[in-house]
């Protein structure tokens, strides 16, 4: 290994660059002994800088592209890059499908001194562009953003670690694809990964879903139940809604955390378990924290390593993308033809904000692909609460009540929770009251439309005692 190679690049300086870069890196000197890797290769090899200074990079990454070694040898004697496909074998013996960019390093007067080699994982390329791999492609993540990219390229990242990670995003974003996409890459993933939704059980099932019961522990506990989390050992818990579950159960769940035991309900011998935490929310938790409705330090615990989904408003190009995927999905499905929308309805469809995110739009593909009979999706052919939605935004409502007209929503300098409070106040203003009918309008359930009624506060206490009706 070079001295003058050390002298010009500095470990401190050359690998503070490294592990800014969001792909694995490798340098290597004339002799393609390793100089550095940075972080993400560590993380994919499970080899630390210390490990493999000055050893063949061919020991290192055990891959095709390496054990052949002339694939470098080109790059060094013609001095010009190169882009090549081929497998490497990760920390857990598996193998990942690569692309290796493989750049030659010069010095001050032009001469090869090393390589750089930038390897892009394709296992998630391939989901990426709406493939899905040898996944379902109705399973698959989709996206070709610059934002979707950055979530790609932390996926296995965090599939190589044990820590704990928080998933953010609004409803309907991917968030439990994600979860699942993680647990399938890491060392856990020929073990469960158990799904459990905090915000849809009240306390007491919630409490006996996550860490069972024995025998005899209440009226009706005829027979000893595992628990999701025995249920999950040597995997996988994925806890959704997070920032739903009730603080007394947050307690337990920290205990549990930090101990790797727990007392199943009525049960007086600890029982452990090995299970890793995914949590994802819809919530700004900090928010919860502030106001005393989610626990600080169990935020801290869960936040480890944290992940975020951006809105399909914020994603570019993917509107287009994700339609486009849809259709090719149904026609598969129902062994028709692919379909494509009119200029017109393609324009309203990608206009449009979509605050249910990519789980609205695949429901609005699959309602076109049934409801056209012709090759060609019109705009008539659309759901009609699009357009209900969209002359919410742009006419003046007149109250039945006598008082000053209310405008219209208006998007100017509002972010989507006040928007989808206005649509909702003037929708019902409009239906003089009827949910069903303003669930109708609005394109929701009547569940959807009391959870979203209590989340902007627009329900009253006379309303909270006749529940949903």
């Amino acid at each position: 290994m070079s001295d003058e190679f050390l002298i010009r690049f500095p470990d401190v300086t050359v690998g503070s660059l490294l592990d800014a870069v969001p792909h694995a890196v490798a340098v290597v000197d004339r002799d393609l002994r390793v100089v550095i890797i940075n972080e993400f290769l560590e993380a994919v090899t499970g080899l630390s800088l210390v490990d493999v200074r000055g050893v063949y990079i061919d020991f290192v990454l055990r891959s095709n592209i390496a054990q052949r070694g002339r694939t470098f040898r080109e790059v060094l004697s013609s001095g010009e890059p190169l882009v090549v496909e081929g497998d490497i074998i990760s920390r857990d013996r598996r193998k990942l499908p690569m692309q290796f960019t493989i750049s030659p390093l010069r010095g001050g007067e032009e001469e090869t001194m090393g390589l750089v080699i930038v390897l892009d994982d394709l296992s998630t390329t391939v989901v990426s562009s709406g493939l899905g791999g040898d996944q379902d492609m109705g399973e698959s993540i989709i996206g070709q953003s610059p934002k979707m990219r950055e979530v790609f390229d932390l996926i296995p990242l965090m599939a190589h670690t044990e820590a704990s990670v928080l998933i953010t995003g609004e409803t309907g974003t991917g968030k439990d694809k994600v979860a699942e996409a993680i647990h399938k890459r890491s060392s856990r993933a020929s073990k469960p990964f158990i799904k459990i939704n905090c915000g849809a059980l009240p306390e007491s099932l919630l409490e006996s879903e996550l860490f069972g019961y024995v025998k005899g522990a209440f009226t009706g506990a005829v027979k000893d139940k595992p628990g999701m989390f025995r249920l999950a050992q040597g995997g996988t818990l994925f806890l959704t809604e997070i920032g739903d579950m009730p603080l007394p159960l947050q307690v337990k769940l920290l205990s549990v955390l930090d101990d790797r035991e727990f007392f199943p309900l009525g049960g007086e011998k600890k029982i452990k378990v090995d299970v890793r935490i995914i949590a994802a929310t819809h919530r700004p938790l900090k928010e919860r924290v502030a106001a005393g409705e989610f626990r600080e330090d169990l935020y801290y615990r869960l936040n480890v390593l944290q992940l975020h989904l951006p809105p399909l408003r914020e994603r570019e190009t993917d509107t287009r993308f994700l339609l486009n995927h849809f259709l090719r999905l149904f026609a598969e499905r129902t062994g028709n033809t692919m379909k494509s929308f009119s200029d017109d309805a393609l324009k309203l469809l990608t206009d449009y904000r979509y605050p249910g995110n990519i789980r609205e739009l695949r429901n609005i593909v699959e309602y076109c692909v049934n409801i056209c009979q012709s090759q060609c999706i019109a705009v008539e052919h659309l759901p009609k609460y699009l357009f209900a939605r969209k002359q919410e935004v742009e006419e003046v409502v007149v109250p039945l009540a006598p008082q000053p007209q209310v405008p219209a929503a208006s998007t100017t300098g509002k972010d989507w929770q006040a928007i989808e409070k206005d649509l909702i106040i003037e929708t019902l203003t409009r239906t003089r009251g009827n949910r069903t009918k303003a669930a109708e309008i609005l394109g929701w359930g009547r569940t959807t439309l009391w959870r979203k009624l209590k989340l902007h506060g627009l329900v009253t206490q006379a309303d909270e005692g006749r529940g949903k009706s």
